[in-house]
């Protein structure tokens, strides 16, 4: 694909993603069908990335930035469930798919039938995610669908990886399947947290937004490539430096977390706008493939729909099986404890001192479980390992079934969209999930404004007496005490100090004295609402690294904190112009 071509399908990408979000459709699900469409144009040229391009310059920034604004809090609490459909199930998806391939497809080996069911064992959320935003699913729901698409991609990498080396019988870098995933899992940490340490230091000292932002821009590039060039996973690496600066992101100015938020929030629209044009657009021509090398298009189209309904039913039954195991620990949880008063007031006093919830409560309900068994659809991870299965092996033969497992794919990615993807949306009105715990959600915020509230009033005091101490030139006791009586009303309302208050207008005369006066007092408390705002932004980290506070409800109360300080910075600028 040259240039010419590459903007091309990025144009109409973006152009139709607009209109599908004005007229409220699904933006992935239309891409891919219009790309199917447009492949069968005649005169349609044939649009090829190298699968090393896709894994080394897409994945790397749809994944950091998921995890650049993804909980870390939250992530660790729902490990358990996030590492179970993002591991275990990656696994679990690839023999089964490996082994029913296997029976179904004749030209596949088993091995190569293995490297199917890594091709299409990892879901891509992305669909999921923007379906569920909208419709309103719970926050731990999104949460582990989020934080399985981060960790289910480095899974399915490793394990494509370690079957095609015993397929093409190409010397691995460590023996051993679970030496290699555990050297790729420690070694991709590291690489990542310490990137991410010496991008945090060198940030603090640079002091200029863009720079910063650029920084930010080459992390997760940097991230993959260092860990893959030391045979480490590089997924691994993106995430880890993602959660580390997502976490510390208060570290930076306020100018660079507000640019980095629409650099990132655009740069995942563009990305995954033009990851699911080009999954269509690839259609017509793998067909073309399997043609050319003699095979029956019927007989392998086939086979596709059935490793479709194989990877769509491992995952319903995986979930499904998850959520009555948990409910039998349960029930054998209460029959053990309901005989035993001290036992379970111990245990209560256990759970209430280390604020963990009782085994109920850490069960999902069964229908959000059902949506979550429903959320299978594949994307750009199974796109590009497709299109990295070796062309021959370590011999000179020919990888056995390539077009096949190709094709396989592309069906499996476009099948999930289709069917998954587009009865979601219904599926979930269908069971009328219930919402947040809306009374949890009020205690959150109630806390935080209570927090912020009280920094404010001290901060206010402090900053106060330092200036009546300071006896400041210009400054009159009764416009500081007008001043503070509106600080402090505006403050409790929410709103800005002065929002009355624009810069004073020149018109060549002198100024008024007592407007001059106003407008010295107004640049010294706009100064102390600059203090207020970021001794409120640390009260608030506090809150979240003891525990007290939900990291989500953080993380919306600190943008709007960096809302409010870029808009007194900017009249304070305006001011000394």
């Amino acid at each position: 694909m040259d240039g010419a071509q590459l903007l091309l399908v990025v144009i109409a990408a973006i152009v139709v993603t607009a209109i599908a979000h004005r007229r409220g459709l699904q933006t992935p699900l239309v891409l891919v069908v219009l790309g199917m469409a447009a492949s069968f144009i005649p005169g349609m040229p044939r649009f090829e990335i190298a699968p090393e391009v896709i894994l080394s310059f897409v994945l790397p920034p749809l994944l950091y930035s998921t995890a650049v604004e993804f909980s870390f809090i939250q992530f660790m609490r729902n490990l358990r469930p996030i590492l179970g459909l993002g591991v275990l199930l990656v696994v679990v998806t690839t023999v089964i798919v490996g082994l029913s391939a296997n029976i179904m497809v004749n030209e596949l080996t088993l091995g190569a039938a293995l490297v199917l069911g890594a091709v299409v064992a990892p879901p891509d959320a992305v669909s999921a995610v923007a379906i569920g935003r909208r419709l309103g699913l719970s926050k731990r729901v999104m949460t582990i669908l989020t934080g399985e698409s981060l960790v289910n991609d480095a899974a399915a990498l490793t394990l494509f990886t370690i079957t095609t080396i015993a397929v093409t019988r190409q010397t691995a870098f460590i023996d051993g399947p679970v030496l290699f995933f555990g050297y790729g899992v420690v070694v991709g940490l590291v690489v990542g947290i310490v990137l991410a340490m010496i991008v945090l230091q060198t940030r603090s000292r640079l002091k200029n937004a863009g720079l910063e932002t650029v920084l930010g821009i080459v992390v997760p590039f940097a991230a993959y490539l260092v860990a893959e060039e030391l045979h480490a996973s590089g997924v691994v690496a993106v995430v880890a430096a993602g959660f580390m600066i997502g976490h510390n992101a208060d570290r930076t100015g306020v100018a660079t977390r507000m640019q980095e938020r629409d650099v990132w929030r655009t740069v995942s629209v563009l990305l995954e706008a033009f990851v699911f044009a080009y999954m269509g657009l690839q259609f017509k021509f793998v067909l073309e493939d399997v043609q050319q090398e003699g095979r029956s298009i019927g007989g392998v189209l086939l086979a596709a729909v059935g490793v479709l309904l194989v990877v769509i039913a491992v995952r319903i039954a995986w979930v499904l099986l998850d959520h009555a195991r948990l409910v039998g620990l349960a029930a054998f949880y209460r029959r053990l404890v309901r005989d035993r008063p001290n036992v379970r007031a111990e245990i209560k006093r256990r759970r209430n001192r280390e604020g963990q919830p009782p085994p109920e409560a850490r069960i999902l309900p069964l229908k959000s479980d059902l949506v979550i068994s429903w959320t299978g659809m594949r994307g750009v991870v199974t796109l590009a390992a497709a299109a990295g299965v070796p062309a021959v092996t370590a011999t000179g033969e020919d990888f056995p079934g390539r077009g096949t497992i190709q094709v396989i794919a592309l069906v499996v990615a476009i099948g999930t969209l289709l069917i998954q993807g587009a009865t979601l949306p219904a599926f979930i009105r269908a069971l009328k999930l219930e919402p947040d715990d809306e009374a949890y959600n009020e205690r959150q915020y109630r806390l935080a404004h209570e927090v912020t509230q009280r920094v404010a009033q001290e901060k206010m005091q402090e900053a106060f007496q330092q200036l009546a101490a300071k006896k400041a030139s210009g400054v009159d006791a009764p416009m500081m005490e007008k001043f503070m009586a509106q600080f402090t009303e505006a403050q409790q309302a929410r709103q800005r100090l002065f929002d009355d208050l624009g810069p004073a207008e020149s018109d060549g005369e002198v100024e008024d004295p007592r407007e001059r006066k106003r407008r010295l007092v107004a640049e010294q408390f706009q100064q102390v609402r600059l203090e207020v705002l970021q001794a409120q932004r640390q009260a608030l980290i506090a809150e979240r690294d003891a525990f007290r506070l939900d990291d989500d409800v953080y993380r919306v109360l600190i943008e709007q904190l960096d809302f409010d300080e870029a808009s007194v910075e900017a009249r304070l600028q305006s001011r000394l112009q």
